[in-house]
């Protein structure tokens, strides 16, 4: 393998490492603020500022993967250029499918594109499902590590701080991600992206909460069997498992060390203290523009709770609130979903308890 591009929004230094250690033909910044460094001008490495160029840089003939990493919908167009292209796509960025699976979906069908899943619970399915036929599965369950709060009530809840709610116990991750799993919001948009990418029914998803974060995800299958995938929590083996697919070769991912107890718990979610699942249960049954109003109202208000000016039960109020009063349309263009996210994000930056 060899790299072709990289891209970021803002994360000049660590780019710049990467760019020094794999000499990629381009690289791009995203954010206009932040300027390329001149000591990484001139090298072979051509510089972009903005992502305008990107999607043209991605549809080239001689790059044969995308990894699409973004936070947030911000990734959809990076997403579709390579769908439309034809690529084989390693998708990390879940919210590309929360916002326009169908549409994302249709287009890969049409054009050949591969997508392989980075998540590690989709990733986990997608490795499970290699033991039997689509047609075969009874339904797919997800795990969830449960958060810092798991166990907790909502009342207790109202007390909850960023400080608190970024100290994920199990894996390190950005904070809006992290934030995510602590309200399970997170596992609202995995819900989503498993019925597009599987193309599941929602009463073929369920959600169990894992503590020890070594089951992935299950496949149950019609006979009952029930399949799953089993290593640490490290991300390095699912990136590594969509690059090389359907190799699977030594890496630097950690092992099970089988000399150790293991204890392995498998537990209902609290519906009621994380309504955040209920919400993906809804918007994956109802489809259309849900996925595109859900994220970007979560979006706004996880930066508003970060912020401090937003308490951690009210990030649900708000997407629940904006979820039930935007103009649902069944099968929207991607233009519709565009604008979908654009209202959904200024309703949740002005919306007051």
């Amino acid at each position: 393998m060899r790299v072709a591009g990289l891209a970021a929004h803002k994360s000049v230094e660590r780019l710049c490492q990467q760019v020094s250690e794999f000499q990629p033909d381009w690289a791009i910044i995203g954010c206009d603020s932040v300027s390329v460094p001149s000591s990484a001008v001139g090298r072979r490495t051509r510089w972009y500022q903005g992502f305008d160029p990107l999607e043209a840089l991605i549809r080239d003939s001689q790059i044969s993967t995308v990894v699409c990493a973004m936070v947030g919908a911000a990734g959809l167009p990076a997403t579709w250029a390579a769908v439309d292209a034809g690529k084989r796509v390693a998708l990390a960025n879940k919210e590309s499918l929360v916002v326009a699976g169908s549409l994302i979906m249709k287009r890969a069908a049409e054009t050949g594109a591969c997508l392989i899943p980075v998540d590690s619970e989709h990733s986990a399915v997608f490795q499970c499902l290699q033991s039997g036929r689509r047609d075969q599965m009874r339904r797919v369950i997800l795990t969830a590590s449960g958060g810092p709060f798991r166990g907790w009530t909502r009342q207790q809840m109202l007390s909850v701080t960023p400080e608190m709610a970024l100290k994920h116990p199990t894996w390190s991750m950005g904070p809006k991600i992290t934030v995510d799993s602590a309200t399970m919001m997170n596992k609202a948009l995995e819900i989503i992206e498993a019925r597009w990418l599987f193309n599941l029914r929602p009463e073929e998803i369920a959600v169990t909460i894992h503590p020890q974060s070594l089951i992935h995800s299950l496949v149950e299958f019609a006979d009952g069997s029930v399949i799953s995938q089993f290593s640490p929590p490290d991300m390095r083996l699912p990136i590594q498992y969509a690059l090389l697919f359907p190799d699977r070769l030594p890496g630097p991912a950690r092992q099970t060390d089988w000399t150790q107890r293991h204890t392995l718990e498998l537990i209902p979610p609290d519906l009621d203290a994380f309504p955040a699942l209920r919400l993906g249960f809804e918007a994956a049954e109802k489809g259309g523009t849900c996925g595109a109003a859900l994220n970007a109202a979560n979006e706004i208000a996880v930066e508003r709770f970060l912020a401090g000016n937003l308490s951690f039960p009210s990030i649900t109020h708000i997407v629940q609130d904006i979820l039930n009063h935007h103009k649902f349309d069944a099968q929207p263009s991607m233009s519709q979903l565009f604008a979908i996210d654009r209202w959904a994000r200024e309703e949740a930056s002005r919306w007051k308890l």
